[in-house]
């Protein structure tokens, strides 16, 4: 089985990306959505003791955790010491269930895929890109993300350019969804013409 890493900067396209893999019948993996449901469920109390008054009726509330870290740098550090080592563990079960299916293909979104140093676990890396300033009118026009938030998040991932040089295939969702999805489609034909790959030990 080949397992691609999806990432991208914020609001670069991956969640519409990771969509249009999972439309031609690949397995997809989100690491948002797994943390979505971490936040309602194993992940609330161990937040909520580092960050006091952030869980509301037994969900993390997000925007109260964004003022929080927007207010403390360090704080980022603390969420994802809790946070990533579950998500690890989510993803584990994914790899193993689609391996167990027989799935030729699986894609496993991660947005700090390249800074965690997660890209050795995969077989090929796919970039999600599109211009800045295209990726901040869809990061703001979220609602939950004040541009505080948003440039300090930006901060501490790499480039976009950087993460294009880094990637084995993009996908430039910045020209339309028909371009994306065309790109996509590629992908998985080159994907499927070469053959699985092996991730660096």
């Amino acid at each position: 089985m080949i397992v691609v890493g999806l990432t991208g900067t914020i609001a670069s396209g991956k969640s519409t990306t990771a969509a249009m893999f999972a439309d031609e019948g690949i397995p997809v993996f989100s690491a948002d959505e797994a943390v979505h449901a971490l936040y309602s469920g194993r992940a609330a109390p161990l937040v909520e003791a580092a960050f006091p008054g952030v869980v509301k009726e037994g969900v993390v509330d997000r925007p109260s955790l964004a003022k929080r870290i927007a207010a403390d740098p360090d704080a980022v550090r603390v969420l994802e010491a809790i946070v990533h080592p579950l998500v690890r563990e989510a993803e584990d079960g994914f790899r193993a269930a689609a391996a167990a299916a027989g799935c030729e293909i699986a894609v496993v979104e991660i947005p700090l895929l390249f800074e965690t140093g997660a890209a050795r676990r995969f077989d090929r890396i796919v970039v999600a890109t599109a211009p800045a300033e295209i990726r901040r009118a869809r990061a703001l026009a979220r609602g939950r993300m004040t541009p505080e938030v948003y440039h300090l998040l930006a901060a501490r991932q790499l480039s976009d350019e950087e993460k294009r040089q880094r990637a084995d295939f993009v996908v430039d969702t910045g020209q339309g969804l028909d371009a994306a999805r065309a790109a996509v489609g590629n992908i998985i034909a080159a994907l499927v013409s070469a053959g699985p790959g092996t991730p660096d030990a």
